[in-house]
């Protein structure tokens, strides 16, 4: 199995509601385990064993029963403000580190490029730059926590 064949499996339960899923075969055996709004500080884990020789196809069951994960709470009168999402899948960092200071607090004016996180990858840290100018509203994730593509990092009032 392939890193994309990973990724793609990941797309397929983020967007399945699923929470939990394990597939096991005589090479490879994964263990995907999602926590919803319920547990922010809950990590996530994904566990792979694979031997060398290539994998066969994977069916994927449907689950037996299935909550969909809350959506983070906005109030009615944020419609103006504009939203910052994650661009992939990872940790959600505040900072380049844990003795520096934060990239932007509530209340900071942000202009078009700057850097307002970090989402660190699969070992890879990528600066998140803004694409919008404005200041930050909200911070809709905690330090240090994963994170979902196209989920909502920031709330921000366009200048």
């Amino acid at each position: 199995m392939t890193t994309q064949d990973i990724q793609q499996l990941i797309d397929f339960i983020s967007q399945s509601g699923l929470d939990e899923v394990d597939i096991e075969t005589t090479d490879l055996k994964i263990s995907v385990k999602r926590y919803g709004q319920s547990s922010p500080t809950a990590p996530q884990a994904v566990t792979m064993m694979a031997a060398p020789v290539a994998a066969p196809a994977l069916a994927i069951a449907a689950p037996v029963a299935s909550a969909p994960a809350a959506a983070p709470a906005i109030p009615v009168a944020a419609s103006n403000y504009i939203t910052v999402k994650s661009p992939m899948i990872g940790t959600f960092y505040r900072s380049s580190g844990p003795e520096v200071p934060s990239f932007v607090e509530v209340g900071d004016s942000i202009t078009e490029g700057k850097v307002v996180c970090i989402v660190e990858a699969m070992k890879l840290f990528n600066e998140i730059e803004s694409e919008i100018s404005g200041r930050i509203v909200r911070v809709l994730v905690e330090n240090a926590t994963p994170v979902e593509y196209d989920q909502p990092l920031f709330l921000v009032e366009p200048i």
